[in-house]
């Protein structure tokens, strides 16, 4: 079915059809709706999820903990200082190996408080061991909600994954989108199948239990090991998905009118969208620019970025958040994935859209005409659309 719907109610929809057993939430702007909608389809008896109004986000995912560690599929929401709120505990779902999927609206964190999008707050949660997917549009938003519950509950990852959508770019904004009938949509969810469920009292265990030097190590390589299946298991996701939406999704990226592109620029989320329009009116005053649009972006794929971005003379790494004292925390990724290569890009680092600074195509057009005139490689951030 064809929807003109918002970012949200894409996001609540793919949350309706997979239909969790607990939804524990606390709102925040942007993301509120999400929970509102939900709380709506709970109150007409078109889900059976247990929805948990709870005291603060802290709360929100430790009840999420406590229900996916009972054995139930389990799904939150949140935003900039919700997240941060939950950082504590997005640590413990990840390190217990919870799969936990959340939406995110992208939002700036304080001080000072702003209420529109960065991506500060999911850089913070960058380490978490969370798989993170981005969307460039409500379309993909709810997508990868959709997908992002096969990956998670998959029994090589076992881990929370969060989808980050942009903060009132996104979630706010009537956009077009596909939904598949709900047949279609859970039968590709499929049921959910708890492992080690506390309340199974025939096989009792231990959750969360003190780990002394001897064991520890251990079992955060173990976690490292659960991370590093995701890239695999993300592309057999795509491949069955795009089978039954037919939308073609395959990859850890997008690359448009990348490969023959001389000048290439890296961005997430909702500025993609922008930045194809830049590339089109850039090729066809004959230059050669192309885009590489993550999907995945936790874990990183470094071996598949480096093999595309290898012929481009020069890149431009667009960071929608400032890492105070370093480079920009997607730039440190491509550097990372371009370091082995005998032939490295110029390489610079844009910040742009903080606290929701528009950024327009003319901005990105700038920055492609500018990436031919950098000679080297210099580790100093450029902003964009900044008053100096």
């Amino acid at each position: 079915m064809r929807k003109a719907i918002t970012g949200h109610k894409a996001v609540a929809e793919a949350m309706r059809q997979i239909e969790p057993d607990v939804v524990a939430v606390y709102p925040i702007t942007p993301q509120s709706e999400i929970a509102e909608y939900y709380a709506e389809y709970v109150h007409d008896g078109l889900v059976r999820t247990e929805l948990i109004p709870v005291e603060s986000e802290h709360s929100a995912l430790s009840a999420c903990v406590g229900a996916a560690a009972a054995g139930g599929r389990v799904m939150t929401a949140t935003a900039s200082q919700g997240l941060a709120l939950m950082v504590e505990v997005l640590y413990i779902a990840a390190g217990l190996r919870l799969p936990i999927v959340m939406a995110l609206a992208n939002r700036s964190l304080s001080a000072p408080i702003n209420i529109h999008c960065d991506h500060s707050d999911a850089y913070l949660a960058r380490d978490s061991g969370a798989v993170q997917i981005f969307a460039e549009s409500a379309q993909e938003a709810y997508d990868y909600t959709l997908m992002a519950q096969r990956l998670a509950e998959d029994m090589r990852v076992r881990l929370p994954v969060i989808v980050n959508l942009d903060g009132f770019t996104l979630t706010h904004s009537v956009q077009v989108v596909d939904v598949l009938s709900d047949e279609v949509a859970r039968n590709f969810v499929g049921e959910f199948k708890p492992i080690y469920p506390l309340l199974d009292v025939e096989r009792p265990v231990t959750w969360g239990p003190f780990a002394m030097p001897d064991y520890y190590f251990e079992l955060k390589r173990a976690q490292q090991a659960a991370i590093e299946a995701v890239p695999a298991v993300f592309l057999e996701i795509q491949r069955e998905f795009s089978r039954i939406c037919g939308r073609d999704y395959h990859g850890f990226f997008e690359a448009y009118r990348l490969d023959d592109a001389d000048y290439v620029m890296v961005v997430l989320g909702s500025t993609a969208g922008t930045a194809k329009v830049a590339v089109d009116e850039l090729r066809a005053q004959g230059m050669k620019v192309g885009l590489l649009k993550p999907w995945l972006w936790r874990p990183f794929p470094i071996r598949e970025v480096a093999e595309a971005l290898s012929r481009a003379k020069a890149v431009a790494v667009l960071d929608r958040a400032i890492s105070f004292g370093t480079m920009g925390a997607l730039y440190e990724d491509i550097a990372t994935a371009l370091y082995p290569s005998p032939r490295r890009p110029v390489l610079v680092n844009y910040v742009y859209g903080l606290g929701g600074r528009d950024t327009a195509v003319l901005d990105l057009v700038k920055v492609f005409q500018e990436l031919p005139t950098i000679k080297a490689t210099e580790p100093v951030l450029r902003y964009i659309g900044l008053r100096e």
